[in-house]
C-alpha cells in the first residue's frame, strides 16, 4: 500500500487541529465576518484614490476631492477599528484553543498504560503537553484566518484591478507563472529541510532528557566535556539547518520583489503610450500602482504562513502520535463488572508475562493470596518479583494463564475501581512538591488524623517534624529515604485499601525506621490482603507465606520456618544475607543469628 503523500499527510494533520476550534465556531464566524469587510476594505482605498485624483485634476473638482478624502479618512477609522476587534478575537480564540488542547493532552497522559509511561522519556511527554502546544499558537491565533484573509485580498484587488482596467491587469499577471515556479521550488526545498529539523529536534529533546535526567552521575565521573561536546554536533546541526531554511527565505522574498518590480513597469510601459494618447487617466494610473504594490504584499505573507503551517505541522504530528496511544482505562472484555471488596482470595493460574513478548518474566506461575493475610513475595534480583506486582494493579496484562480475585478474572474487573480498593509502596517514593498532609491525602477527602495520632503515640519527634512542614522540596528532596517511605506508607494507608502491596519499600532504609514502617504494615493485618515484595528478607519473617521466586518460577512456598527447616534455595539466600549482615565493631566480628 502507498504511503499518503506529505502535502495529504499536512492536509489531515490540519483538519485535524480545526477540531479544537469547533467548540468556539460563532466567534470564529465572527471573526471570519470581520475578515470579509477589512479583506475589501484595504483594495478600496485605491479605487477611491482613483477618482479623488481623477477629481483633482478636473476644474471645481475640490469638493469631490472633499468627499472622496472624508470618505477614506472614515473608511481608515473604520479599517483600524475592525483590525482591533479581529486581532482580539483571534488571539481570544488561540488561547482558548490552546488551552484546551494543553488540557486534552495532559489528561491524556495521566491515563496512558503503565506500558507506554515505562518506555516514553519522561521530558518528551512534557515537550508534548508545553513546547508543542505552544508551536500552535501563532496558527490558531491568526494563522488559518489570516491565510484566509490573504486569498480574499488577493481575490478583491484583482477584481478591482478587472473593474478598473482590464489590459493593465493583464499587463500586472504577466510575471505570475514566473512567481508560481519560485514559490514550488521554494516550497519543496523548504519542506525538504523542515523534514530533516523534525528528526534533529527528536534528537536533541531525548539528549537533553536522558542526559539533564542523569546530571548526578556526569557530576560524579566528571563527564562534562564528553556530553557538552556530543551535545554541540547535534545542535550544530540543528542550527544549519535552520539557517538553511533561513537562506531559503532570504532568497525567495528579492524574487518576489524583483518580479513585483517587473509588473510595475509592466504597467507603467502599458500606461504610458495610452497617457500620450489620453485613454487613460492618471487616477487609474496611481491606482494600479498601488494595486500592484499591495497584491504581491499578501503573497510574501502566504510565504511566511507555510513557515507557521510547518511549525504546526510538526508539532502537532507530535502530538497526536502521542493523542492516538490507546489509553490505560479502556478495559477489554466485554463483561467488565466494578470491583467489591475481596472476601477469599487472589488466584494466579499458570500465569506467564514477558515485557518485550521475547524475554519470559514470569513462568507457570500459581499462586493464591488468601484475604486479610499477609503473603511475601521474595527472590533475587530479576526474578519477577515486581511484575506480579503490576500484574496485581493491572499495569501490565499477562500473555497466558489468569488471575482472579474472589472467582473473577481481573480482566473482568473495571480498572478504576479495582485500583481504588489497592495501594502500592515503591521503592523509590515519589512526593510531590506539596504538604505532607497532601502528599499524603493526594486530593482525597480522608481524615488523617488518626495516622498522625498513632504515629505520635511511638514517635513523637519524627511526627512533629513532619506535620509542620509547609511544602517539600521537588521529590521531596529535603526528606531523608526514611521519611519519605513513611509519608509514602500512610498516603497507601490513608484510604483504607483492601490490597496494599510493599515492592521494596524498606530496601534503602535504615533498621530503625524499616521498623517502624513494619508497625505500621502490621497494624494493617487482619484488615487488607497484604503483598510484601522484598529482597531483604529479614523484613518478611513474619508473613503468613513467604512465596520464593527463581529466574521467573516459584521454587517454594511456607513460613519462615518451614523454609529454613527445607534448607532450599529460600534458606541459602537467607544464610547469605546473614553473612553480609556481619558487621566489625571495635576489632570483633558479630555474627547474626541464622534462625529465629
Amino acid at each position: 500500500m502507498s504511503q499518503p503523500s506529505s502535502a495529504s499527510r499536512d492536509w489531515r494533520i490540519l483538519l485535524r487541529l480545526l477540531a479544537y476550534v469547533r467548540p468556539y465556531t460563532r466567534p470564529l464566524l465572527g471573526a471570519v465576518a470581520i475578515t470579509l469587510v477589512v479583506s475589501a476594505l484595504g483594495p478600496l482605498r485605491p479605487w477611491l484614490f482613483r477618482h479623488a485624483i481623477d477629481a483633482a485634476t478636473l476644474s471645481n473638482g475640490w469638493v469631490q476631492v472633499l468627499e472622496y478624502g472624508g470618505i477614506i479618512a472614515a473608511m481608515l477609522a473604520l479599517h483600524a477599528a475592525l483590525q482591533v476587534a479581529q486581532t482580539y478575537l483571534l488571539q481570544w480564540i488561540g488561547q482558548k484553543t490552546l488551552h484546551d488542547m494543553r488540557r486534552h493532552v495532559f489528561s491524556h497522559i495521566l491515563r496512558l498504560p503503565f506500558r507506554t509511561i515505562d518506555t516514553t522519556p519522561v521530558g518528551r511527554l512534557v515537550t508534548r503537553a508545553t513546547n508543542d502546544v505552544e508551536a500552535l499558537s501563532e496558527l490558531f491565533s491568526s494563522g488559518v484566518v489570516m491565510i484566509v484573509s490573504d486569498i480574499l485580498v488577493l481575490a478583491w484587488i484583482l477584481a478591482f484591478m478587472f473593474a478598473t482596467d482590464v489590459e493593465l491587469t493583464l499587463y500586472s499577471l504577466v510575471v505570475i507563472p514566473l512567481l508560481l515556479i519560485a514559490a514550488a521550488i521554494f516550497r519543496a526545498k523548504v519542506r525538504k529541510v523542515y523534514s530533516a529539523i523534525r528528526v534533529q529536534v527528536a534528537r536533541m529533546n531525548a539528549f537533553l532528557n536522558e542526559y539533564i535526567q542523569g546530571i548526578a552521575t556526569i557530576h560524579l565521573f566528571n563527564f562534562h566535556r564528553q556530553r557538552a561536546q556530543q551535545f554541540d554536533q547535534i545542535n550544530s546541526e540543528h542550527t544549519r539547518l535552520q539557517l538553511r531554511t533561513v537562506t531559503y527565505y532570504a532568497s525567495f522574498f528579492p524574487v518576489v520583489e524583483l518580479l513585483s518590480v517587473l509588473a510595475l513597469c509592466l504597467v507603467l510601459y502599458a500606461a504610458f503610450g495610452r497617457t500620450i494618447s489620453g485613454t487613460i487617466s492618471i487616477g487609474t494610473i496611481v491606482s494600479f500602482l498601488m494595486y500592484g504594490e499591495m497584491f504581491f504584499r499578501p503573497i510574501r505573507d502566504l510565504t511566511e504562513k507555510y513557515n507557521v503551517l510547518q511549525t504546526a505541522t510538526t508539532a502537532s504530528e507530535r502530538i497526536f502520535a502521542l493523542l492516538d496511544q490507546p489509553l490505560d482505562d479502556t478495559d477489554i472484555a466485554p463483561d467488565v463488572v466494578e470491583a467489591r471488596p475481596i472476601e477469599h482470595g487472589i488466584v494466579f493460574d499458570r500465569v506467564e508475562f514477558s515485557y518485550d513478548g521475547t524475554t519470559t518474566v514470569l513462568q507457570q506461575i500459581s499462586l493464591e493470596i488468601p484475604a486479610k493475610k499477609m503473603v511475601a513475595i521474595v527472590g533475587a534480583t530479576g526474578s519477577g518479583k515486581s511484575t506480579i506486582a503490576n500484574l496485581l494493579l493491572k499495569f501490565y496484562r499477562p500473555q497466558s494463564g489468569s488471575i482472579t480475585i474472589d472467582g473473577v478474572e481481573l480482566n473482568r474487573i473495571e480498572t478504576a475501581s479495582h485500583r481504588r480498593r489497592c495501594a502500592i509502596v515503591l521503592q523509590d517514593a515519589f512526593l510531590f512538591s506539596r504538604s505532607p498532609q497532601e502528599n499524603i491525602t493526594l486530593g482525597r477527602e480522608l481524615s488523617i488524623e488518626h495516622l498522625w495520632d498513632k504515629l505520635q503515640r511511638t514517635h513523637p519527634h519524627l511526627t512533629e517534624r513532619l506535620r509542620h512542614i509547609e511544602q517539600l522540596q521537588e521529590r521531596g528532596a529535603s526528606l531523608s529515604a526514611g521519611e519519605r517511605q513513611i509519608i509514602a506508607l500512610l498516603r497507601a494507608i490513608a484510604g483504607e485499601p483492601q490490597l496494599l502491596i510493599l515492592d521494596e519499600a524498606t530496601a534503602h532504609v535504615d533498621s530503625e525506621t524499616e521498623r517502624i514502617l513494619m508497625e505500621i504494615v502490621s497494624s494493617m493485618r487482619g484488615d487488607a490482603t497484604i503483598v510484601v515484595i522484598a529482597h531483604r528478607l529479614a523484613t518478611v519473617r513474619s508473613a503468613d507465606t513467604i512465596v520464593v521466586l527463581h529466574h521467573g518460577r516459584i521454587v517454594e512456598t511456607g513460613t519462615h520456618r518451614q523454609l529454613l527447616a527445607a534448607g532450599g534455595y529460600y534458606a541459602t539466600l537467607y544464610r547469605l544475607q546473614q553473612l553480609d549482615a556481619q558487621r566489625v565493631t571495635d576489632g570483633t566480628t558479630t555474627t547474626l543469628p541464622t534462625t529465629l
